[in-house]
């Protein structure tokens, strides 16, 4: 049976775990404020722009150059691009497990068809760089203060291949915020454009001066490196919510161990003290 010692070593070292934990609740919710603020104020450029590109498709694909603009073609898609956000470190419960459960399932549902991976995050990228998967490429440590240089430069190469017909389609795969508690998987479709979501009430009749399909040539490049800035603002607050939620859990089970480790103590110094006093009273008897 393990002696005081033991346990009071014990103790003081569940202490320092729940300190740790504690400090990196405190951490995540002061990043999770600035990166929420971030989400927030990214959503409605996004929506919006979403919103007038899918006025401007419909517009365009009855316009008599529609068949020269890649971007209103509409292809078999045999091969197909995944944008996969993760993140560089753990200790978010099963936000990363999530994630690959849901890229395996995306491998499932597009069964037959050529997958190419474009991978942000190190626990996405250690993940299928043990699979047999064709990984494009993989950007490590640019989740830490995301920018939109840093969206750009991971969407050109997705929209240059688009443009030139060497993938039919291109998804992003992440976690976006809900609330500190909810994280939501998303699997979005970002080319080909999908106007499913614009009804006719929602559409508008603009004039324009240029021609449609000229300002889809400019628009639909910016508009991918919008939903991929987006995605990595929501991946870092979904992250950073997880993040404080399993430290939270973790601090709570903390105290928990230390509870039942104190009372086990209490009863092997009682049991040891009781001992001691029936010894005593047992020599005792036994002089008399």
């Amino acid at each position: 049976m393990p002696s005081l010692i033991d346990f009071r070593r014990r103790i003081r070292s569940v202490k320092n775990t729940q300190q740790i934990t504690k400090a990196m609740k405190m951490v995540s919710a002061a990043k999770l404020r600035r990166a929420q603020e971030r989400v927030i104020a990214a959503r409605p450029y996004a929506q919006t722009m979403r919103e007038l590109l899918a006025n401007l498709t419909a517009a365009a694909e009855s316009a008599d150059d529609a068949a020269d603009s890649p971007w209103l073609v509409r292809r078999e898609p045999k091969r197909v691009d995944l944008i996969m956000f993760s993140s560089d470190t753990g200790l978010a419960g099963a936000f990363n497990s999530n994630l690959m459960k849901a890229s395996v399932k995306f491998y499932e549902d597009h069964s037959g068809r050529e997958i190419s991976l474009t991978l942000i995050g190190r626990k996405g990228r250690d993940f299928w760089r043990k699979r047999d998967a064709r990984i494009l490429a993989d950007h490590i440590n640019v989740l830490n203060r995301p920018t939109h240089a840093d969206a750009a430069a991971i969407a050109k190469e997705v929209i240059r291949r688009y443009r030139d017909g060497e993938t039919d389609a291109v998804y992003i795969l992440n976690n976006e915020f809900k609330s500190v508690m909810s994280q939501k998987l998303s699997v979005s479709q970002v080319l080909p454009l999908a106007i499913e979501g614009s009804a006719p009430g929602v559409q508008q009749d603009y004039i324009y001066e240029q021609s449609p399909v000229e300002m889809l040539e400019q628009l639909i490049p910016r508009y991918v490196e919008v939903s991929v800035f987006r995605a990595m603002l929501e991946t870092v607050a979904a992250y950073q919510a997880a993040r404080m939620t399993a430290m939270d859990t973790a601090s709570s089970n903390a105290k928990d161990v230390i509870e039942a480790i104190t009372l086990h103590m209490n009863r092997v110094r009682q049991a040891a003290i009781t001992k001691e006093i029936i010894e005593v009273v047992s020599g005792a008897a036994a002089a008399e």
